[in-house]
């Protein structure tokens, strides 16, 4: 299934799409968050859609869409997952994953804005395959972990270069700021995906393909790091791990390139859609 949430900013109704179409599925489902998968809110939703007694609309890009999944604990994000990335980043390929968070604060919906923040001048982009956790997960083996997951969406893990890189401490700084999450179209469970390690994904700035790869290349296949994070901190449904991102982002081309107002990102992963943003500057956006 296709999950969705859309509708007025701040009211929106979860939904699943189907062959084009809008299914509101808020009688069956209160929102899509961690509760509602914890819960079987996908078995639900799945009896309800083959049950066929519904009502649907039109499905059109212009609609108002949220994040599909609201009320995130956390976000787990990989660094340097991809040779090629670690190689344009100037650091060696990591023989653990690196981790770092980035706060839930940041999320917004696929189609939103995005604002550089006050005092940035090294605002980049990354397009990345983010895994949505169904249960909850403590000490997961690498054998048992995809049976944790709930399912995949497009991620871009915008990023401030000179607030991650440059003024030292965690690289939570540059990762964190408003606007500097947006998922989806949707979140797609993960039997509508056969292998989420071979999945092609692309980001284009204004229409100029600047990253382009696989998820073969990932370092750390998805199973590795569904186990590897449950080591250290518990897991709990809704919660998203970002799994990296290719070579191509701003900071590693020559010379560098960074989010200037006006720009649009277009971005997708095979299967999971395509996600769109344009860039404004904090003080246009801190004027509305």
């Amino acid at each position: 299934m296709k999950l969705v949430r859309y509708g007025k900013a701040g009211h929106e109704k979860p939904a699943v799409l189907l062959e084009n179409k809008l299914i509101d599925v808020s009688n069956v489902a209160g929102d899509i968050d961690g509760n509602f998968l914890e819960s079987g809110g996908l078995e639900k939703v799945r009896a309800f859609i083959e049950a066929g007694e519904f009502d649907a609309k039109e499905w059109s890009e212009d609609s108002h869409l949220a994040a599909p999944i609201n009320r995130v604990s956390k976000i787990v994000c990989v660094g340097l997952n991809y040779a090629k990335h670690a190689e344009e980043s100037g650091m060696e390929v990591p023989s653990e994953p690196v981790l770092f968070f980035k706060a839930t604060t940041a999320i917004v919906g696929p189609y939103d804005e995005v604002v550089i923040p006050k005092g940035s001048e090294k605002t980049d982009w990354e397009v990345e395959l983010a895994v949505v956790i169904g249960k909850k997960a403590s000490y997961v083996s690498k054998e048992s972990a995809m049976d944790y997951v709930a399912g995949y969406m497009v991620h871009n893990d915008i990023s401030e270069r000179a607030f991650q890189l440059e003024k030292g401490g965690q690289w939570v700084k540059g990762k964190s700021c408003d606007t500097f999450a947006p998922l989806g179209p949707y979140l797609v469970t993960k039997d509508e995906v056969a292998d989420p390690h071979n999945l092609d994904l692309w980001l284009k700035l204004n229409g100029e393909t600047m990253q382009s790869s696989n998820t073969s290349d990932l370092i750390f296949d998805i199973p590795t790091l569904v186990s590897y994070i449950s080591e250290y901190m518990t897991l709990l449904p809704g919660d998203i791990i970002s799994t990296g991102t290719p070579f191509g982002v701003g900071l590693g081309l020559n010379p560098p390139m960074y989010l200037k107002p006006g720009d649009v990102m277009e971005l997708g992963i095979d299967g999971l859609g395509v996600s769109k943003q344009s860039v404004v500057a904090f003080e246009d956006a801190s004027n509305r």
